[in-house]
């Protein structure tokens, strides 16, 4: 079991639950209850969006720690230079719980909040056997994700999965990737067989980001969504197909249509951190989204996916870096961030059709995002199933800038980390975060 930040894990969620505006919770903020047998159907709401609540900072310091990482973002940081020294150079330190050893503490708060609701849930007479299917299989799904959050930062094998209720509990045995991915495929499984028993409804509100997939029978598209991104990422592509037929995959909907986690500015919640002044804040776009951007007919206009997240600004320099680019991607403190959206679904859905051989099937879906999003001319045809990964992996990297890595997370899966830009002698481009010092400690 993670040992970093030991802290009462129902405490800190009824704390977070209590501080965000656009959660519904109805649980006392002042003294939150520790969650146990039989609870009430408030107790469980408060828990389910605590879950959610856990990780939703680093939900967005992952899209600009590992963004950083990917070379999709710089930070110019005057307050703290390891934004452009440890992020890009190294050596990556797992002591603390920022830069190299971030991105799994909240992670596992979430993921041990959920066993907590888990274990009790049998147990909630106040709710119908249904409405148990149904939580759990939300539980679970979300569970899942950031599981799924902490492997595409952390690949050495070395992964707990059995993270038990107990933080006084020796910590369970570190396990394979493949192990771990192995758990992160049977939560969401378990979890769609649940929410398809679930009724017609879950026993709590869900925040707006996820509207229309707020019943259990709508969340299910929601976790094969995530299925079919699980398989894709372990090139199991048979899964991919069969995961999006379930999901809500449709070129003829909006390409944003989605699940988003959000933000907002009223007391006590949390505004986007990503939301930063374009022209003067410390954020910047990476050179390379300038000179790798694909041109639209007329030849001089940039594909909109970068003219609608990117913006201009004075030039900036720190530590040999240098950037004019800032981002709009996330304009409002209020603006969310996807969990997954239409437009990755589709592009899946392209990368299994490469995978199978089907390049026409893949340059159809290629070209609605090309064409929808970019506002780019479709293709003709792709030459060779490399040339149609190549167009694969550059609609994937501006339909989903600053969104979760995938720059990072792609090149690495397609055994492309070397062609990631190197700005400065004595950079490196790492494939993956240590693993936090606390958390070996006391495995020696």
């Amino acid at each position: 079991m993670p040992t970093m930040r030991v802290w009462h894990p129902m405490l800190l969620l009824g704390v977070l639950a209590a501080g965000a505006c656009d959660f519904d919770i109805s649980t006392n903020p002042n003294s939150p209850d520790t969650i146990g047998e039989n609870p009430s159907r408030a107790e469980v709401a408060g828990t389910a969006n605590g879950i959610l609540l856990a990780f939703r900072t680093d939900m967005a310091d992952f899209a600009l720690d590992l963004g950083i990482i990917g070379r999709e973002v710089l930070r110019f940081d005057g307050s703290d230079p390891r934004f452009t020294s440890e992020l890009l150079s190294g050596p990556l330190d797992p002591g603390g719980d920022a830069f190299g050893g971030d991105h799994w503490a909240d992670e596992f708060a979430a993921i041990r909040g959920g066993n907590n609701l888990l274990t009790v849930l049998p147990t909630a007479e106040a709710l119908t056997a249904e409405e148990q299917s149904a939580t759990s299989g939300y539980v679970k799904t979300l569970q899942a994700y950031n599981f799924l959050l902490i492997l595409n930062s952390h690949t050495q094998d070395s992964i707990p999965v059995d993270v038990g209720t107990d933080v006084t509990a020796q910590p369970p045995a570190l396990v394979s990737n493949a192990a771990a991915y192995d758990r992160v495929e049977l939560l969401l499984d378990e979890g769609r067989t649940e929410l398809l028993a679930g009724g017609a409804a879950f026993p709590f509100p869900l925040p707006p980001g996820f509207s229309g997939f707020d019943t259990p029978a709508t969340f299910v598209q929601f976790n094969r969504a995530l299925r079919a991104r699980v398989a894709a990422y372990q090139a199991d592509y048979v899964t991919v197909t069969t995961a999006l037929a379930e999901s809500f995959i449709d070129p003829a909907a909006p390409l944003s249509r989605g699940v988003y986690m959000d933000y907002g500015t009223g007391a006590g919640d949390l505004a986007n951190p990503l939301s930063i002044d374009p022209q003067n804040g410390e954020n910047f776009a990476h050179p390379s989204l300038a000179t790798g951007v694909q041109l639209q007919a007329d030849g001089t206009t940039p594909d909109l996916r970068f003219t609608q997240k990117i913006v201009t600004r004075p030039v900036s320099s720190a530590d040999g870096l240098t950037s004019n680019l800032g981002w709009i991607r996330y304009p409002s403190p209020t603006t969310p961030i996807p969990f997954i959206k239409n437009e990755e679904l589709i592009l899946l859905r392209a990368e299994a059709a490469i995978a199978n051989g089907d390049l026409a099937g893949a340059l159809a879906d290629i070209n609605t995002v090309r064409v929808n999003s970019g506002g780019l001319a479709p293709l003709a045809g792709f030459a060779d199933a490399t040339a149609a990964t190549d167009e694969l992996l550059y609609n994937r990297l501006y339909s989903l800038l600053y969104e979760g890595a995938h720059r990072w997370i792609d090149a690495r899966r397609f055994g492309r980390l070397a062609a990631l830009p190197v700005d400065r002698p004595g950079d490196a481009i790492f494939s993956t975060l240590p693993i936090p010092t606390d958390e070996v400690l006391p495995r020696e």
